[in-house]
This record gives C-alpha cells, sequence and structure tokens, in this order.
C-alpha cells in the first residue's frame, strides 16, 4: 500500500478516536487536502478492501484497513515517543515519525520498540 493510503487509514483511526462517526469531509479537513483528493482516496481504499462507506456517508474499516491503520498508528506513537525521549523537539519527532512510520521494517521498529519500552 502507499503512504497516502496508510496516511488516510492512520486519520479515519484518530477521527473514530475522538468521535463515532466519520466521513471523507472529515478527513479532508483533517487532512488539510481537497474534497476531491480524499474521494480519490476513499476509493482507492475501498477497491483494496480497507473500507467501506456506509449509505449515509460514514466510514467504516474492514478487518484488513483497521490492521492496517493500527500498525501505522502504532508505530508513529512508539517512534514519536522515543525521538522525544532522545531529546528531538517534540514538532520535529512528530514529522520525522510520520515519515519514518511508511518505510521502516518491522524487524527494525520491533527493535526500535524494544528500546523504548528499555527507557521507559
Amino acid at each position: 500500500m502507499r503512504e497516502s493510503g496508510e496516511m488516510y487509514l492512520e486519520t479515519i483511526l484518530i477521527l473514530k478516536e475522538k468521535k463515532k462517526t466519520v466521513r471523507a469531509i472529515d478527513v479532508a479537513e483533517e487532512m488539510e487536502l481537497s474534497r476531491p483528493s480524499v474521494s480519490r482516496g476513499m476509493a482507492k481504499l475501498r477497491e483494496s478492501g480497507c473500507i467501506t462507506v456506509e449509505e449515509d456517508g460514514n466510514l467504516a474499516f474492514t478487518e484488513k484497513g483497521r490492521a492496517i491503520a493500527e500498525k501505522i498508528y502504532e508505530r508513529h506513537q512508539v517512534l514519536t515517543s522515543l525521538f522525544t525521549r532522545l531529546g528531538v523537539e517534540e514538532k520535529t519527532a512528530v514529522e520525522d515519525a510520520c515519515r519514518i512510520e511508511h518505510v521502516i521494517s518491522d524487524e527494525t521498529f520491533a527493535a526500535l520498540k524494544t528500546c523504548e519500552k528499555m527507557l521507559g
């Protein structure tokens, strides 16, 4: 899956934690993207079996989509925490984590997650 698809899924997950229902317009506003761009992204996520769109426009995860969203979100949280504990300014830590979370291998992430836990 492309980074943009992962970002959409992560954003939907974060929004669902804040409120019960999430629509494409909510994603567009949160990500500061145009409605047409988000609409195309949502169509790709539907086609890849990651989300469904209910009759009222609410977005819902499939099992596959939720798993991807949770994986990316966990990476974001762990990397941000690790970077800030290492003394990186929070804004920079968040931005770096956002880029790295999409390309880091499972093996390297597992090692970093262990390090973050050891820092405690």
